[in-house]
């Protein structure tokens, strides 16, 4: 009576909004499932927050399926006693705006205590927000569906009822949202003050004019730019919790000034009537006309565009959870999955690496030049023989000959070698047994020669016996 024809079926707009928010939350929820967390960077303040927020969108596809009946009789509209979808739907919503809230607030108290404390919060933490966080939700809906109740206030999703609205859900809403919000705010002037100190504090302060800072000075440099790179990096790490946090906060406060200032201005009272008198004087000479009526009724309610733009704002925070929580790594994650298991090749056992080498049997082989080992028959590669079989193993067809210019090579290499040390090697010195990578030359003393009983080990030499000059 008081809005346009055609209102209901604008407001289905925000069931399928949410169905769509609905769609991409479900993304966001089975990638941080799936996925590994190198992909994700999942937390379970995310995916619990994500999981409030599908509840909500999931109470506004439920009517889209049942498509229920609003009404019981001509003038009363059905409530959860009367009506299965509408007991589901309120249920829905009251413990996803709970569970959202309350969630909002352990991310805002997380993110104020490793700025502000430098507390980082661990397995304590964990459990308690993880128990207070489910708890209080659904102490939440069973004391708001049994002291207050759900009925289909405006549009096919049904809403709290006036009657201690504002004892049992409202106000214990407004109040978690309400210190959230100042825990961002004192979050975010921290940051403020740091990043004002840091720029303040960019050049050491002297009590004199020498030009040494003094000790104060350089102390109050040093922690400036220390607290500013820690906030940084923080800040840097946490940017996309902390703005979720503030948008969904200015949802929930929106949603609920809108709410409750449309339950007080329907409450029947002397002023409503004083107001209501030439509205209903307008139907009664219009003969039911409610569209010559409209102007009338301006001051009894809120805009239509009010109220659908209420509606529309529960479902969009999936898509703030896309943009702020979601990550492009995701997408690669989602990608390098089918990759590795719907895509991963039949044959397991061969090495890929093998491919991209030459077909030259020379790089699968280790060379001889002196004795030739019998090799392996690698003709085939599902034919491998092992040591363990009876027959002794063949040589293979494709086992190189060694190569005549490369056994010259080492030779030659060698022989030089020994001429040298031959060269170096007095006569009544003996052969040396090792070869030791030490500044000394070959041959003057054997191992056996070390006198152990030294701090440090020195070779101890025979009557008349040469040293090199190169030793030191």
């Amino acid at each position: 009576w008081m809005y346009q024809d055609g209102f209901e079926q604008r407001t289905e707009i925000s069931n399928w909004v949410n169905v769509a928010a609905m769609f991409v939350t479900l993304f966001v929820l089975i990638s941080y499932i799936v996925l590994p967390v190198k992909w994700t960077s999942r937390h379970y303040l995310s995916i619990c927050l994500a999981v409030g927020v599908f509840c909500i969108e999931l109470a506004f596809l439920i009517p889209l399926a049942s498509q229920p009946d609003q009404c019981i009789n001509q003038i009363t509209p059905n409530d959860m006693r009367s009506d299965l979808t509408c007991a589901f739907s309120g249920a829905l919503l009251i413990f996803g705006g709970w569970a959202v809230v309350i969630w909002v607030f352990w991310r805002a108290l997380a993110l104020h205590l490793q700025i502000c404390w430098e507390v980082n919060p661990g397995n304590k933490f964990f459990w308690i927000t993880l128990v207070v966080g489910w708890l209080i939700p659904a102490i939440g809906v069973t004391l708001t569906l049994s002291l207050t109740g759900v009925s289909y206030r405006f549009g096919n999703v049904c809403h709290i009822n006036h009657h201690h609205g504002l004892e049992d859900f409202w106000g214990p809403l407004l109040a978690f949202a309400t210190l959230g919000l100042v825990l961002q705010f004192i979050t975010i002037g921290y940051c403020v003050n740091v990043y004002v100190r840091s720029l303040l504090d960019d050049k050491p302060t002297t009590e004199n004019s020498s030009s040494i800072p003094t000790y104060t000075g350089s102390v109050n440099t040093v922690s400036a730019r220390q607290a500013y790179k820690r906030v940084k990096k923080v800040v840097q790490l946490q940017w996309r919790g902390a703005t979720i946090v503030l948008l969904i906060i200015a949802e929930v406060v929106f949603f609920s000034i809108v709410f409750v200032s449309m339950d007080n201005s329907s409450q029947l009272n002397t002023d409503l009537n004083a107001r209501a008198t030439p509205w209903v004087t307008c139907l009664v000479l219009t003969g039911g006309k409610k569209d010559q009526c409209l102007p009338q009724a301006q001051d009894l309610v809120k805009p239509e565009g009010v109220v659908i733009a209420v509606l529309i704002c529960l479902g969009i925070s999936g898509f703030w959870l896309l943009i702020f929580l979601g990550r492009w790594s995701m997408v690669l994650g989602w990608r390098d999955l089918v990759r590795t298991k719907l895509l991963k090749h039949r044959h397991e056992f061969v090495s890929a690496d093998a491919r991209r080498f030459s077909n030259d049997p020379r790089t699968y082989e280790m060379l001889d030049s002196a004795k030739s080992t019998p090799a392996l028959n690698i003709s085939s590669p599902d034919r491998v023989l092992s040591p363990g079989q009876a027959h002794p193993l063949r040589s293979s067809p494709m086992t190189p000959e060694p190569d005549a210019k490369q056994q010259d090579y080492f030779a030659r290499k060698n022989s030089g070698r020994a001429a040298t040390a031959n060269n170096n090697i007095t006569p009544t010195s003996p052969a040396p047994a090792f070869n030791f990578t030490s500044p000394t030359s070959p041959g003057m003393f054997t191992p056996q020669d070390w006198d152990h009983r030294a701090t440090q080990a020195r070779p101890t030499y025979a009557p008349g016996t040469a040293v090199s000059k190169d030793y030191t």
